[in-house]
């Protein structure tokens, strides 16, 4: 049996991670603890019930050590500040993590590589398998489109609540069309337009356009255009159970692995 906490187990994902665990929808994994802060709503519930579904015999609480102590590993869909800080932690008591936090800074990528040599982790902007196939065909149409005079645009839609823009999905798109064209993203990456440009898109660009509105779960298309025709590869997510199953898929892939930094591709065999 492979034993779970789930940090940031109030939100949107944590819910969504509670129920398909004591779903049973991954074989052998076990809820043993949920942390959220204590300004969560759902702080202090159990986190069956804070999920919609009946007790778990398990209280969402703000003492990941207490907890961890029970766990094999550390599922984290928390904030990129904490995200981060918990890595460090992870790394000291000897448990593998999890991930699909985004937006983390440089330094905190640096605290998560360097956690990542002392425990298995599982790092990952998306955690859906048609994400990760996606970011495949993305990789392979531009290595064939390279040079062919295509442009690149990406566009993707979140809710409302989403914070940080481009997406982590996105932005990771981005990555592999630049790895296939031969472009360094940083370089490449262009994001929105407005107002009248001096010159025409130049070629080698990528565009990033984000829309923030509704209940969008994640909504991802990679356009290339060139004259007289174009080419749209997309990924549409309708819930966020495609993302918790995964997230438990890794969680009872990393149990046992040696230390370094992994992907959802690694997971998934993609």
């Amino acid at each position: 049996m492979n034993n779970l906490v789930i940090i940031g187990a109030g939100g949107r994902m944590g819910k969504a991670i509670t129920r398909c665990v004591l779903s049973g929808v991954v074989p052998d994994l076990r809820l043993v603890g949920a942390v959220d802060v204590p300004e969560c709503p759902e702080y202090g519930k159990d986190v069956g019930l804070a999920a919609g579904l009946p007790e778990a015999g398990v209280l969402i609480s703000s003492e990941l050590e207490a907890v961890a102590s029970q766990a094999d590993v550390l599922i984290d869909f928390s904030f990129h500040t904490a995200t981060a800080d918990h890595a460090v932690r992870a790394a000291k008591w000897g448990r593998a993590l999890v991930t699909g936090t985004t937006g983390f800074t440089e330094e905190e990528k640096k605290a998560l590589a360097n956690a990542a040599e002392a425990v298995p982790m599982v790092m990952a902007p998306n955690m859906s398998l048609g994400v990760n196939l996606l970011f495949s065909l993305v990789a392979e149409a531009a290595r064939a489109l390279k040079d062919r005079g295509y442009d690149v645009e990406i566009v993707e839609r979140h809710h409302r609540r989403k914070k940080d823009a481009p997406s982590g999905t996105a932005l990771r798109l981005g990555e592999m069309a630049a790895e296939g064209l031969g472009l360094n993203l940083r370089n490449a990456a262009v994001h929105g337009r407005e107002g009248i440009s001096e010159s025409e898109r130049e070629l080698g660009q990528i565009g990033f356009h984000a829309i923030r509105a509704g209940d969008f779960v994640g909504d991802h298309t990679v356009l290339f255009a060139a004259e007289g025709e174009s080419i749209e590869l997309s990924h549409r997510a309708t819930s966020r159970d495609t993302f918790a199953i995964g997230a438990l898929r890794a969680a009872a892939w990393v149990k046992g692995r040696p230390a370094g930094m992994y992907s959802m591709r690694d997971v998934l065999g993609v």
